[in-house]
């Protein structure tokens, strides 16, 4: 039962900056006043992020007004980047809004009810009976999950067709006045985009990469790791610096356990598909997989040119893959992500 992805569509939101010119607003807007930058600027140095795009222009921030007004920017934008990819998608794939049986939408900057699923169905011309799935809380992992749960409904569903769309506009959550360290790193790491995926059932005739089979692995005792704290000014980042330790202690367990399953090794995988989490992530990873030199290439480019996108970045990995460097007809690719929880996802992918 093969699901093919058919087309990947990534967008970027529409203001680029570099990233000194992120750095001098954090410091006016979270620093006190007569902070030296030397800390901020190492910081946001270490992110090995050169340019970021942002869904307002930099000198708009500072008049949002509250979680209110910043969640208002982001069901207006995620709808409008979130139709341009969908579109984007579905004219790659050569498909019409019609043909699509299942949408999910995930997300983790903003709330909307109605869902921007539900917003984009008149806009998109999707059928009135379309099946949706709004998904949030699952953050930078969500990427990953969306496609496997795309797979657990294709399985089921082999005649349809199901997409994936994630919109993250993660410069909407920047907190103001807060000097803390998890909030200077993320303000010096994200930034906003949009992805969508097409992924066909068993039963129709469609081209790309198959879904060979997925893994879910949550950790015990680890939700502190990473997530948001909800207040009055919205949503507060945490990151705490366990979780490189948390990756070295598990992932490569999962993944070569994983990988043993299906008669592979690590040195099989011919294309490494991985959320850019950030520099100290992306070596822990290199190092616990004992990955060739270049096998995240394409991460780490993603990651200088626009930061992390949360769950949208691995779906833009997943793009530039298959545009850029296709693996060889046969052979296995391995997607991956982490996100709160803390939690991996695993899809493994057959060319």
């Amino acid at each position: 039962m093969t699901t093919r992805i058919t087309a990947v569509h990534g967008l970027l939101a529409p203001h680029r900056q570099p990233q000194k010119a992120i750095t001098d607003v954090v410091r006016r807007a979270c620093l006190p006043d007569g902070t030296g930058r030397a800390v901020l600027d190492r910081l946001h140095g270490s992110t090995q992020v050169r340019t970021r795009h942002m869904v307002l222009p930099l000198e708009e921030y500072a008049r949002l007004d509250g979680f209110g007004g910043a969640n208002d920017v982001f069901i207006r934008a995620a709808t409008e980047l979130g139709a341009r990819a969908v579109r984007g998608a579905l004219r790659t794939a050569g498909l019409r809004a019609t043909d699509v049986d299942l949408l999910i939408f995930t997300s983790v900057t903003g709330i909307a009810t109605p869902s921007i699923d539900a917003r984009l169905v008149g806009r998109l011309g999707l059928r009135p009976d379309v099946k949706r799935l709004p998904v949030f809380g699952l953050g930078c992992v969500a990427g990953a999950a969306g496609i496997a749960r795309l797979h657990d409904y294709l399985r089921g569903w082999p005649d349809h067709v199901a997409v994936l769309l994630s919109v993250e506009l993660c410069t909407l959550t920047f907190q103001r006045a807060d000097a803390s360290p998890a909030n200077l790193i993320a303000t010096g790491l994200f930034g906003d985009g949009a992805a969508a995926v097409v992924a066909c059932g068993a039963g129709r005739s469609a081209q790309g990469p198959a879904v060979v089979a997925t893994r879910s692995h949550l950790y015990p005792d680890t939700g502190h790791a990473m997530g948001w704290e909800v207040g009055s000014s919205g949503f507060r980042v945490v990151l705490d610096p366990v979780v490189p330790e948390l990756i070295r202690r598990n992932l490569a367990g999962d993944v070569r356990g994983f990988l043993d399953e299906h008669g592979l090794k690590t040195k099989d995988v011919t294309a490494w598909i991985c959320h850019p989490g950030g520099p100290r992530i992306l070596h822990t990873i290199m190092e616990t997989l004992d990955l060739p030199a270049g096998a995240l290439d394409l991460t780490w480019q993603h990651l200088a040119e626009a930061g992390n996108l949360s769950s949208s970045s691995v779906l833009h990995v997943l793009r530039d893959t298959l545009a850029r460097r296709p693996p060889p007809p046969g052979s296995h690719g391995l997607l991956l992500a982490m996100g709160p929880g803390f939690c991996c996802e695993l899809v493994l992918l057959r060319w």
